[in-house]
């Protein structure tokens, strides 16, 4: 009975660690690549140093997520105050932010990107704000914009 126990916290446990481990892309041009390539719309996440943490607490680091996100987006996080990226690259993290007319961070945006003739193309599928109703609120209403009926 114990080694059963035991066995079930370790796979329990293994789990909750793999939920925690997400893929953020950091490069739009990887995150694109890979999104084209698997046929899965972008999840970008704007954020930066001193915003709320309730995303990532709340709805990121949960189980729920991690097995959503796998099946359905490639997740890209733009953090705004990185001071490891280049100004480049960081400019471009800012007009991305300006596009989506993203003013208030943290945000969600999930899109579709290409890029052809070294111009990036986006299609704007919608923004998903904080939901206080928990996470699986949260993924009905992702699943509401990439999937409209």
């Amino acid at each position: 009975m114990t080694q059963k126990l035991l066995i079930l916290l370790f796979f329990f446990g293994s789990f909750v660690m793999k939920s925690q481990n997400l893929v953020w892309k950091t490069n739009l041009n990887d995150a694109i690549a890979i999104s084209n390539e698997q046929k899965k719309p972008l999840l970008i996440y704007f954020t930066a140093a001193g915003v709320s943490q309730k995303f990532e607490d709340d709805i990121f680091k949960t189980p729920d997520f991690a097995v959503w996100s796998r099946d359905n987006v490639i997740l890209l996080k733009l953090d705004l105050s990185n001071t490891t990226i280049s100004d480049a690259e960081r400019e471009q993290n800012v007009k991305i932010r300006n596009a989506f007319g993203t003013e208030e961070l943290p945000q969600v945006c999930l899109a579709l990107a290409s890029i052809k003739k070294m111009k990036t193309t986006f299609n704007a599928l919608g923004k998903v704000p904080y939901n206080s109703g928990g996470v699986r609120a949260w993924i009905i209403e992702a699943n509401a914009i990439l999937r409209p009926e």
